[in-house]
């Protein structure tokens, strides 16, 4: 029998235009300060534990009105809460819960107990904050546009990528999620579990099909653990539909199976087919590791002084990027040939 090769998956629809405010939640990409809370936002309060099973939820897609109508199913609504006391971190009753519903792994538990420990603890919220060279608190930097952050230079904290980064660091013991929001959202540390119900530890994300510039561990009944903007401290507050959340993910905190090789350079966008005319995708800032599903030759590329016709697809982007800008041989190791 011939033998059977892999498809490339598709790439995903273009989310359109984004109508939630813009967090400084990602202190390494978002560069505008935050509106006031709940502004362009539809008013979705959720409180009341919801069912943990049964509904579908689409993981790392554009389709921004399937995830809202899914994610509406998944969660109640209710008043919304009244505030915290000053001296108190907003959303520390849940916060010292930790875990809120069953069903997630030992290391994605460990994770949301991670997150939900500094919200309990009264971090700060810093711009830049958690990305040293390893995982953990870190002073933040000074976002000139935003004088809300005038104190996070002199503050310990995350943002909401650091915070991703050093819980699952925690749990895992490995540096596993290092990198910014887009990235975290598209690791190459992804379960295949297609259409799933949220579970803790789910990674939930906000932005377009450009990029990613919110992100937050999911712990369950409905709430998520996040670092949300300069001048505030960490929280657990309600999930927030409409707008731009994007999607989510599970991550496997397993052995990556498949070639992972690295990209190389700056600003290297990925394309929806193989070929330089083809729509963009995603663009990254710099070398990245990436899961590689297939190669196959298509249309020729001449860049930074090579040309190859070898294309490789990227199923954690469901795009192409020419194999110019990967790490290695012109064709690749170990990596089969996508069907027709």
């Amino acid at each position: 029998m011939p033998e059977k090769r892999p498809r490339c998956p598709p790439a995903p629809a273009c989310a359109g235009h984004a109508r939630f405010p813009r967090h400084a939640g990602d202190g390494r990409r978002e560069t505008r300060p935050p509106r006031r809370a709940g502004e362009g936002c539809a008013p979705h309060h959720l409180s009341r534990p919801h069912q943990e099973t049964g509904v579908p939820v689409p993981w790392r897609t554009g389709a921004i009105g399937t995830l809202n109508a899914l994610l509406t199913a998944l969660l109640l609504t209710a008043p919304a809460n009244a505030a915290e006391p000053p001296v108190r971190p907003s959303g520390a009753a849940d916060a010292g819960r930790g875990v809120l519903a069953p069903g997630a792994s030992a290391a994605a538990e460990r994770a949301v107990g991670t997150a939900c420990a500094q919200v309990a603890a009264g971090v700060w919220y810093t711009w830049g904050g958690g990305h040293g060279a390893r995982p953990g608190l870190t002073h933040g930097r000074k976002d000139p546009t935003d004088p809300a952050g005038e104190h996070d230079p002199e503050r310990l904290g995350f943002d909401c990528s650091g915070l991703v980064r050093y819980a699952y660091a925690r749990a895992t013991g490995a540096d596993i999620l290092d990198g910014d929001a887009s990235a975290q959202y598209h690791t190459h540390r992804t379960a295949a579990d297609g259409l799933a119900p949220l579970r803790p530890g789910d990674l939930l994300a906000y932005g377009t099909s450009a990029g990613q510039h919110h992100i937050a561990p999911y712990p369950g009944a409905g709430k998520m653990a996040e670092a949300q903007q300069s001048g505030t401290r960490l929280t657990v507050s309600d999930v927030r539909l409409g707008g731009d959340c994007f999607g989510a993910v599970r991550v496997d905190t397993g052995t990556v199976a498949g070639p992972v090789p690295r990209t190389w350079g700056t600003g290297v966008w990925t394309k929806a087919q193989p070929s330089v005319r083809a729509a963009r995708v995603h663009a990254f800032p710099g070398p990245t590791t990436v899961r590689v599903a297939c190669q196959e030759h298509a249309e020729p590329v001449t860049a930074e002084g090579y040309t190859n016709d070898a294309w490789s697809c990227l199923p954690d982007y469901r795009a192409w990027v020419t194999n110019i800008y990967i790490q290695g041989p012109a064709w690749l190791d170990g990596v089969p040939t996508c069907s027709g």
